[in-house]
């Protein structure tokens, strides 16, 4: 794609809004430097020297493309064409942050995508700048890196190489996360936007482990689904704690705050136990988990199990989009209740 023309004055639109000149300006010169740096896939499958492992990832990435538009139903924007090594194993860092006695998140208001839970830099010092500055004002904060990220259809987002350091899986369920939100992005719904995108990504995963006939592959991810549903239910029985804890009085919250993180590492040992030593989180849960931790997670999951279900009652992903584009017009407490009406009616 050519970078030159428009590309400033629509990102500044896409990512700023009521943002300072300087977070957009860091928004526009990192999208800008990723752009010079992709290059076509196809040619690169001809270099006889490219990394094997690369060259297979890559491979992948032009089919899965093609069956997200022929079995998913999602947008041929020329996303994923091109390849593009940052030279860092994340392309974006967000920061997350709530009030002390809260789980709901710090909202972030843009031009074009509404407001956000999370504010994401492409520098990770930037991001821990912001972040010490929210700590000093007395949040708690959150910094996570991101592996991807998407303009919307705005432009042809690139494969990048921080996709291809996990399994199949992970780049397939990643690929089609993003361009879910090509197809369907409410704006102003962070928590809508990315269990829609969720709940895609993960049927369409299990879709193509069982068009290939890979059984042993889609056993595995299965075990991944499960296993994040169960982390999910851990911590959402921790947000109903703290949801009550936070309408007592003040004196006793902070104490009793503390108490409920230290009892959520040691649940998650016993958990951890019960997948015979699995030990894909344990690096979230070594951080000083505090309210952050938890919302940026409800962001993302809370309401895949909705979406889910309505999935998995509909005729086609046609129909399936179709439903959810209808929930476009409503509020947001409106667009939930549909949607858990939606699902319990399947």
């Amino acid at each position: 794609m050519d970078v030159r023309g428009g590309l400033p004055f629509l990102l500044a639109l896409l990512l700023s809004g009521c943002s300072t000149v300087g977070y957009y300006g860091q928004a526009v010169g990192g999208h800008l430097d990723i752009l010079l740096k992709q290059q076509p896939i196809e040619d690169l499958l001809q270099q006889a020297d490219l990394d094997p492992n690369v060259a297979e990832k890559l491979r992948l990435s032009q089919q899965i493309r093609e069956f997200a538009k022929a079995q998913l139903g999602l947008p041929d924007s020329g996303s994923y064409q091109r390849y593009a090594d940052i030279g860092r194993d994340y392309v974006t860092w967000n920061v997350v942050a709530t009030p002390a006695t809260s789980l709901t998140p710090l909202q972030h208001c843009f031009l074009v995508v509404g407001c956000l839970n999370y504010r994401g830099f492409f520098a990770e010092a930037a991001a821990d700048a912001a972040a010490a500055q929210l700590r000093q004002q007395g949040y708690d904060v959150m910094v996570s890196g991101a592996t991807a990220y998407s303009t919307l259809g705005w432009f042809a987002d690139p494969l990048l190489n921080t996709l291809l350091r996990g399994d199949s899986s992970r780049l397939i369920e990643v690929m089609l996360h993003e361009l879910a939100h090509q197809r369907l992005y409410i704006k102003g719904d962070s928590a809508f936007n990315e269990a829609f995108a969720s709940a895609v990504a993960e049927a369409g995963v299990a879709r193509w482990w069982q068009q290939a006939g890979d059984r042993q592959a889609a056993e595995n991810y299965q075990q991944q689904l499960q296993r994040r549903h169960e982390f999910n239910q851990l911590l959402r029985r921790s947000r109903e704690q703290l949801t009550l804890l936070y309408q007592q009085l003040p004196q006793a919250v902070l104490r009793e705050k503390a108490a409920i993180f230290t009892a959520l590492k040691a649940d998650y040992q016993v958990l951890k136990a019960q997948w015979g030593g699995y030990r894909g989180y344990d690096r979230w849960f070594s951080a000083d988990l505090n309210n952050a931790h938890l919302a940026q997670v409800a962001t993302y999951h809370d309401l895949v199990p909705f979406f889910r279900a309505v999935i998995a009652a509909s005729a086609t992903m046609e129909s399936f989009y179709e439903q959810m584009a209808a929930l476009a017009e409503l509020s947001q407490d409106e667009r939930r209740s549909r949607l858990q009406q939606l699902a319990a009616t399947t």
